[in-house]
Formats: C-alpha cells, sequence, structure tokens
C-alpha cells in the first residue's frame, strides 16, 4: 500500500482542484491519500465524488492542515477523520479563514513599501475561491519577477516568518487545536515539526508537551526533514509513543514534489483509522476501506 497522509487543493493553495487531485493521486499509484487544506474542508465533497470516476481504487481520508502559534512560533497541526460540523472546531477554523484575506493584504502592502510591484487583486485572482494564502503571495511575487520560484519568497528578506513582508494572522494555541480536534473525533499530527527552511520551530520540550496532551503523532518523512532530522524525530516519536507519518505536502505546480513523493507505513495508516470515530475513510472506484 501507497499512502500520502498531506496534500492540498485549489480549496487552499494548491493547484489542482480537488478532483484533479483525486485523479492524480490514482494515477500516481496511490492507494490512499488525505486532503488536508489550509483551515477548510471545503474540497472534500469534490474529492469524494471524484473517486467514483477512477480507474483503480482509491481511499479518501478527509483532514485540515489547523495553522497553530506557541509562543510566537508557527506551527501546522495535521487533523484527520474529524467531525467537520462539530461546533466549537467549525468556529476556529472560520475564524482563521477569516483572517487570511486582511492578511494577505497587509503583506501586499508591505511588499509594496519595499519596491515589489505586486497588487492584491494578483493576489486574489491566483488564490482564486481558495483559502488564499502566502503561497499565493509568492506566486504573485513569482509573476512580477521579484523572485524566480514561490520557494524563494520564503525567507527572511521577503515572507518567511519574521521576514520583511511578513505579518502574523490569527493562530490556535497547538494544545488548544489538539484537544478540539480529539473532541471533534479527530487524530491530530504535528506536521513537519523540523522545518527549519521555514522559520523557527518549537523545541523538542513542546512536542513531549503536546503528546502529553493528548497529540497523535509527528510527521516526519517530508521534503524539508533532510537524513539525520528524519533519525531524530523517529527517536523522539518513539521514546513519546507518538505516531510517525510521512507524506508529500503536495501542492500540484506550486511546490517541486510528487504525489507519494513520501508515504506513511500501512500500519500507521491503520492505527490513525482505528484511533478516529469522527469520520471513516471514503473508498472509491469499487474499492474498500484500506
Amino acid at each position: 500500500m501507497r499512502i500520502d497522509l498531506h496534500t492540498h487543493s485549489t480549496a487552499s493553495d494548491g493547484t489542482d482542484t480537488p478532483a484533479e487531485l483525486v485523479r492524480n493521486a490514482a494515477a500516481a499509484g496511490l492507494d490512499v491519500v488525505a486532503l488536508t487544506d489550509h483551515d477548510t474542508t471545503r474540497g472534500h465533497a469534490e474529492a469524494t465524488a471524484a473517486l467514483s470516476g477512477l480507474e483503480r481504487p482509491l481511499t479518501l481520508v478527509t483532514g485540515a492542515e489547523i495553522s497553530c502559534a506557541l509562543d510566537g512560533v508557527s506551527l501546522h497541526l495535521l487533523a484527520y477523520l474529524f467531525d467537520p460540523a462539530e461546533p466549537e472546531l467549525l468556529r476556529e477554523r472560520e475564524l482563521l479563514r477569516d483572517d487570511r484575506v486582511p492578511r494577505a493584504q497587509a503583506m501586499v502592502a508591505k511588499l509594496q513599501e519595499l519596491g515589489v510591484p505586486v497588487e492584491w487583486a494578483q493576489v486574489a485572482r491566483i488564490a482564486g475561491d481558495g483559502t488564499v494564502g502566502r503561497p499565493h503571495v509568492a506566486a504573485a511575487m513569482v509573476e512580477v519577477g521579484a523572485v524566480p520560484t514561490v520557494s524563494d519568497a520564503f525567507t527572511e528578506e521577503w515572507i518567511a516568518d519574521g521576514g520583511r513582508a511578513h505579518v502574523v494572522k490569527h493562530e490556535l494555541d497547538p494544545f488548544t487545536a489538539v484537544r478540539l480536534v480529539k473532541a471533534a473525533g479527530g487524530v491530530a499530527v504535528f506536521a513537519h515539526p523540523a522545518a527549519v527552511k521555514r522559520g523557527r520551530t518549537v523545541p523538542e520540550e513542546a512536542i513531549a508537551e503536546l503528546a502529553a496532551a493528548g497529540l497523535d503523532g509527528i510527521e516526519v518523512d517530508h521534503m524539508d526533514h533532510d537524513g539525520p532530522t528524519r533519525a531524530r524525530l523517529r527517536a523522539l516519536a518513539a521514546d513519546l509513543g507518538l505516531l510517525t507519518t510521512g507524506s508529500s505536502d503536495y501542492h500540484g505546480s506550486r511546490k517541486d514534489v510528487a504525489l507519494g513523493q513520501y508515504t506513511t507505513d500501512p500500519e500507521i495508516y491503520g492505527e490513525i483509522t482505528r484511533r478516529a470515530t469522527g469520520a471513516f475513510p471514503v473508498p472509491g472506484a469499487g474499492g474498500r476501506p484500506a
């Protein structure tokens, strides 16, 4: 089984529609794919509907990547198989989404002050119906020639955490986020916890505290973790009794990573599905739940 538990669609900041994502996941030979758009579940219905048109079995795991911050350090929590209608978690997701537009507009204003000729209308066009985020601002910077690639925008010179054009957004306390995800019947996994190229990361002591508060796992096999980092995180997870996942963090053409480039062990996936009570994996194309 090939299992990718972290992908994005146009419902947030990916370039594939949810239906295209499902079709591309099947074409890439995946058996299971999780749709984890930022702070939204809006793409789930389209992704689920697309399963029926596939030529090979593929199971969809519904989820979201929730924006959090601890002591001024941004972190992301992957929430799997939660009840999307649970009111408290739904309210927090809406607050997170609502803050994204004024935040992106403020980044555009800062970039203009720095001499980068991006416009809000340009960013809005790139985002389309998706939940606007920094990758859309970065794509606009590429369009005007300020940086060669989206990744080059995520530096201290530009829009990385603490960068010259960075603007802080509304983010959940991760302990609150873990509690809400668990209360909604979901499973909580800390996304790319040691991705230092994105900015500051939380210390391992904080991961231990999150584990004590109910965190289920950490994402270990990820494009932003080198070999020694993965080994260190795997050892930390073993010490803390945490699950370890692997995934592509696929964003379509916006990032240079392929679906299934990193995957999750089937036994870990099975444990995630056993722990979840808020929702269940959705089988498609004549398949059965993996």
